[in-house]
């Protein structure tokens, strides 16, 4: 078994039994079996606990007459994201507030995650960020075929009948594009900036690496801001009825 980080550790201790149990019923075996869990997927529960704690900590911490900090600071994120929802999608726009929401903190926390010595940023791990690509690729999807019906499928043939033969595999390749294109600008940032900040410390420990670990942090935040902005365009495109 490969050494493992306290967090991965505990994780296998406590949930690897059940992971196995999982991968049996879908017939996978597990690359390791005394540590079916592997650090990526480690990193991303503890992130999903983190934003579970701070989603709890909001819902119980509500006050009209006296807000409290945090209750302030989830005011202030759902502000933000539903400013841009509402100037990309327009009417109707706060039905994916919360989805966006989601995406824009999981994103975030990930890519801030590996500035913690010790832990690993799963967004710089090739298979986080295609999963949430293709979770945003589906949704929105799936509300266009809500907003729009069987018409939905005419933006893949165009508008005349007599061009469907080119126009359909143009707009599917364009569609399955964006699935590549989400995973590796999110990928290939994050894994970048922390090679780059990784080999800094490793030559010059103190001053100099000070300067990456903050351009990090920038692209952390432009990454994630990226991210959620593309998926809300996706979907006021696919919402979009044809006048």
């Amino acid at each position: 078994m490969l050494e493992q980080d306290p967090i991965t550790a505990a994780v296998n201790k406590y949930l690897g039994k059940f992971a196995i149990q999982l991968m049996h019923l879908v017939h996978v075996q597990p690359y390791d079996p005394q540590a079916p869990i592997t650090r990526p997927f480690a990193m991303e529960l503890l992130v999903f606990g983190l934003l579970l704690v701070f989603f709890l900590l909001v819902r119980f911490s509500l006050s009209v007459e006296k807000p409290g900090t945090i209750q302030q600071v989830a005011e202030m994120i759902h502000g933000f994201v539903s400013d841009q929802a509402e100037s990309i999608v327009g009417p109707g726009s706060q039905r994916f507030v919360m989805f966006c929401t989601c995406v824009l903190l999981f994103i975030l926390l990930g890519n801030l995650l590996g500035m913690v010595p010790g832990l690993l940023a799963p967004t710089s791990v090739p298979t986080v960020p295609l999963g949430v690509a293709l979770l945003c690729w589906f949704y929105y999807h799936y509300y266009g075929l809500r907003a729009n019906g069987f018409h939905y499928f005419r933006q893949f043939t165009g508008p005349m009948w007599q061009i469907a033969f080119m126009m359909l595999p143009i707009e599917l390749i364009s569609h399955l594009a964006r699935i590549l294109s989400l995973t590796v600008r999110l990928y290939a940032n994050m894994f970048a900036g922390e090679e780059v900040t990784l080999v800094f410390f490793s030559l010059v420990p103190v001053g100099i690496p000070i300067l990456f670990m903050i351009l990090h942090l920038g692209v952390a935040l432009i990454q994630a801001y990226i991210f959620m902005l593309l998926t809300m365009i996706y979907v006021s495109q696919a919402i979009a009825h044809e006048h």
